[in-house]
């Protein structure tokens, strides 16, 4: 397997990207495409599915393949914002308070289990998800670049959890899901390496500054007109459906919109197709559109084709 490993090149270092974590996280190409995708798109990512699945390992392998600093922060329901941002602590040498930082300033913080934590703990997130810095002590801080939030949730009919607000989950570009693997793929999993040995036998594909470029090369891809309308009409129909207790925000457009490019960057293309926005959609719709009848996988799963058959296709 650790061959494998090695022999996972290719001459499009995205297309690398994935085929390392595949030889990882087995079956499950198009969940790390989006995974990827998200971070070219600037964006924070959850991952919310049954504990032991893969949700830790997916987010430390990215954090290995892109050569970024990486922070985990297991969240429980004692823990303090002050746990996530950093404390001041008073040195008796210099007569002063001197700031220690926390886990937050890493470019790839893994929030593992956010939702076991309470909304106080949970808010330490808000601003540094936003605007990319965290004010501790009257003072704001900007935090390394680039800065790339994966948070992991068990499912809310699990003990000990806290469900996140409406705000917090906003700040996700996407929510994905792993699932079980299929049966040839575990099978595999289960006669192969420790996954713990095969992550500390990667080297990065790429570093902090060639991730910038590529989100640079995104913000350039070409959208056409129609694909404008196309995703607005998406937005206008969430708003008017009865299904939905409210529509998808003028926020929710520029994140379809974003991942949409990252998708079609992956994909060899400087130019939007409708199918780059109906491969991002369900993962950029499902956790900021709700009904009574949504709150379960399922229907989670339901909404995203409930709306690509409902809106045409230019």
């Amino acid at each position: 397997m650790l061959t494998r490993l090695r022999e996972a090149v290719s001459p499009d270092p995205l297309a690398a990207v994935v085929d390392a974590a595949d030889a990882v996280i087995l079956g499950k190409t198009t969940a790390v495409r989006l995974a990827l995708a998200c971070i070219l798109a600037r964006g924070h990512l959850l991952i919310e599915d049954v504990p032991g699945v893969g949700k830790t390992t997916l987010a430390h392998l990215l954090a290995r393949l892109l050569g970024l600093q990486y922070a985990r922060v297991q969240f429980t329901s004692d823990m303090l914002p002050a746990d996530v941002i950093g404390v001041s602590i008073y040195e008796r040498s210099g007569e002063r308070f001197q700031f220690h930082p926390g886990p937050i300033f890493s470019q790839l913080v893994l929030a593992d289990e956010i939702n076991r934590a309470t909304p106080k703990a949970q808010s330490a997130l808000l601003e540094a998800m936003e605007e990319r810095q965290v004010t501790a002590e009257g003072e704001t801080r900007p935090l390394p670049e680039p800065f790339f939030v994966i948070a992991t949730q068990n499912p809310n009919y699990q003990i000990g959890t806290f469900p996140l607000p409406e705000s917090q989950l906003d700040r996700f570009l996407m929510r994905i899901a792993l699932g079980y693997p299929a049966a040839e793929q575990e099978k595999s999993l289960l006669a192969g390496a420790d996954r713990r040995q095969m992550l500390a036998a990667l080297k990065p594909v790429l570093d902090p500054s060639e991730l910038i470029a590529a989100q640079n090369r995104v913000d350039h891809v070409h959208v056409a007109p129609a694909i404008i309308d196309y995703c607005h009409t998406v937005l206008t129909f969430t708003r008017s459906s009865p299904r939905f207790q409210h529509g998808l925000s003028p926020r929710a457009g520029l994140a379809l919109i974003r991942a949409a490019k990252a998708w079609a960057l992956m994909s060899g293309r400087d130019y939007l197709l409708p199918e780059d926005v109906q491969q991002v959609l369900p993962a950029i719709v499902i956790h900021r559109l709700a009904s009574g009848e949504d709150n379960h996988p399922k229907g989670h799963a339901d909404i995203a084709d409930y709306i690509l058959s409902a809106v045409p296709v230019p």
